[in-house]
């Protein structure tokens, strides 16, 4: 028999999932539903891996010197907490003068699962933790619902790693300027899976002029420095549900493509040949 607080985390659990509009089954045979006076409409087909250079015109990056030096400092650090030390001490950005702290990752390195999200907020910077404001507890609360915490199978990380004044979106130019600090970061951390939530993370790390609606619902091929080809999937951020509840159900299937990725082993990180 379950214990108190096993019962409350498997209400809570089951809360959420209501809540995101599930209305398939997690479990390896789902429980027999009553009949309707009507079918419901077919749902369109999984979509399977696109590559990305395929999917949408890539979006220009142009060099500059400060770009130059982040691309330079990120290929020198080998471990996690070089790849830190040096975020640490990069001056290109003024976004590291207005904030209070560095906020690099979270979670266990290593993990199958990598989250990259869009920039910190003010909780965020407070913390110098990635998804500790209300976004980040209702970020735990969805994967949860699929057996995955940061404890145990997530790590978690932002495209910025400063918070813009204001919470304000990253610009295109900051953008690529930390793209090859937070690339560094996924080939150091070694995820099977990358989640990129928020249209900011799908179009940085895909480099698409696609929009999040777009993007989200299916599989991407993502090259990493060069030599590995990780599948992600762009999501809707927690910051965007929390604002359009009625958008839950759209990530909610995004989650049940996750736990299928998960349970299927040919699905993961791929040397290129």
């Amino acid at each position: 028999m379950a214990s108190h607080s096993e019962h409350h985390a498997l209400l809570a659990s089951l809360r959420w999932q209501i809540a995101m509009g599930a209305d398939e089954a997690i479990l390896e045979e789902a429980a027999p539903r009553a009949r309707r006076t009507a079918p419901p409409p077919a749902p369109a087909p999984e979509r399977g891996p696109e590559p990305v250079r395929g999917a949408a015109a890539p979006v220009a990056r142009k060099a500059t010197p400060h770009g130059e030096a982040a691309a330079a400092l990120a290929e020198k650090a080998s471990t996690l907490d070089e790849l830190r030390d040096a975020m640490a001490g990069f001056t290109g950005s003024p976004l590291r003068e207005t904030a209070t702290n560095l906020v690099f990752g979270d979670g266990i390195p290593g993990a199958p699962v990598m989250v990259i999200g869009e920039a910190p907020g003010a909780e965020e910077d407070r913390q110098g933790k990635p998804f500790v404001g209300a976004s980040g507890q209702l970020l735990d609360r969805m994967f949860a619902s699929i057996g995955l915490n940061r404890a145990e199978s997530l790590y978690i990380t932002n495209i910025l790693p400063f918070r813009p004044p204001g919470n304000r979106t990253p610009t295109d130019a900051e953008i690529s300027l930390f793209l090859p600090f937070v690339l560094r970061h996924v080939a150091l951390a070694r995820p099977r899976l990358l989640v990129l939530a928020g249209g900011v993370a799908a179009k940085g790390i895909l480099q698409s002029r696609e929009g999040i609606t777009r993007l989200r619902g299916r599989w991407h091929q993502v090259s990493i420095l060069g030599d590995k080809v990780l599948m992600a999937m762009p999501t809707l951020h927690p910051a965007y549900l929390l604002r359009n509840p009625i958008a839950k159900r759209d990530a909610w299937a995004d989650l049940l493509m996750l736990q299928r990725a998960m349970n299927d082993g040919g699905i993961g990180a791929k040397e290129k040949p």
